[in-house]
């Protein structure tokens, strides 16, 4: 990670002066690096021989949290978010016109990495994600504001914008290790299965976090109108009057001051939350499943351990 670290800020570097300086708040922001560690722990899994010249699984991992940097760049921008873990964000600080160009370099620094690597099988993998995430986006955009969308809708949401990337990291680390097409299907069922996990608790989380920890404000999903879990669970399983109350603030936008407090009081009530950590646990049981393909091993425990991690954190 180390390696990958200095990869990332080694190529954020550009003769145009904003574009690095936008890209060291990015890197002092920190984060999880979740997806490309995925990616050096899927193909060391697989076998690939890390030598100190043999850095290539580094650079696709830096590939490909640049795709993720890139698109929470132009996500901030859609949803006018002011923190990202517990920062003022890129566009906060920069405005809305600088974090979308910057997003754009990184994505065509993470397809000059590509091009450089020759592989067209982890080129195919990452284009075929980096479209499925726009899709992801766009879906819910189209989503918003709309109770009457199932859950099942939701989920297909949830799988663009987030377990894509997710299944496409460790899968191209499984392609890097060169193992047979069975232990690549399990890394990619891996992945995604961990992302939608990862997705369920952090839409969780917007109603039940501590905000310090969380990173981001308590609330944004309410207040754009999102439609996830927790809300299709508590306007499930709530009273008319209840109903009454979502369509105003989730559909019609029509909300209060006060209205944040009364949502969370209905999601308390309905054990939304616990039936959100429900269904990520199942998705994080599937994804620790999917390694049984693969002999015991450090690695293999940490991926799994990580998959646990996914269904129970809190921040």
């Amino acid at each position: 990670m180390r390696a990958c670290n200095q990869v990332i800020i080694d190529r954020m570097q550009s003769s145009v002066a904003l574009i690095p300086q936008l890209a060291a708040h990015l890197v002092a922001a920190g984060g999880k690096r979740l997806r490309p560690l995925l990616t050096l722990a899927s193909a060391r899994l697989c076998g690939y021989d890390a030598g100190d010249q043999n850095l290539r699984h580094v650079e696709i991992a830096a590939c490909v949290e640049f795709i993720h940097t890139a698109t929470l760049l132009h996500d901030d921008v859609v949803d006018e978010s002011q923190l990202r873990r517990g920062l003022a964000s890129a566009n906060a600080i920069f405005g809305n016109k600088a974090s979308v160009l910057v997003g754009d370099f990184l994505f065509a620094r993470a397809f000059q990495i590509l091009t450089a690597d020759g592989s067209l099988g982890v080129m195919a993998i990452l284009s075929a994600a980096s479209a499925t995430l726009a899709e992801g986006e766009v879906m819910q955009m189209t989503t918003q504001n709309d109770l009457s969308t199932s859950v099942d809708q939701y989920l297909q949401v949830i799988y663009g914008k987030t377990a894509a990337l997710f299944a496409a990291a460790c899968e191209v680390g499984a392609v890097i290790g060169e193992v047979p097409a069975d232990k690549r299907e399990a890394l990619r069922l891996y992945g995604a299965n961990l992302g939608m996990a990862f997705q369920l608790v952090d839409d969780a989380l917007d109603y039940a976090a501590d905000q310090a920890l969380l990173g981001k404000e308590v609330g944004d999903d309410f207040r754009e109108g999102k439609v996830t879990l927790p809300v299709l669970a508590a306007y499930e399983a709530g009273s008319e009057e209840d109903r009454v109350f979502w369509r105003r603030v989730i559909e019609e936008t029509e909300q209060q001051p006060e209205d944040l407090d009364r949502a969370l009081r209905l999601i308390k009530e309905t054990d939304a939350i616990a039936t959100t950590l429900r269904k990520a646990e199942d998705y994080a049981q599937k994804a620790r499943a999917s390694l049984s393909v693969f002999e015991e091993s450090a690695l293999k425990t940490l991926l799994t351990e990580t998959a646990s991690y996914s269904a129970s954190r809190e921040s």
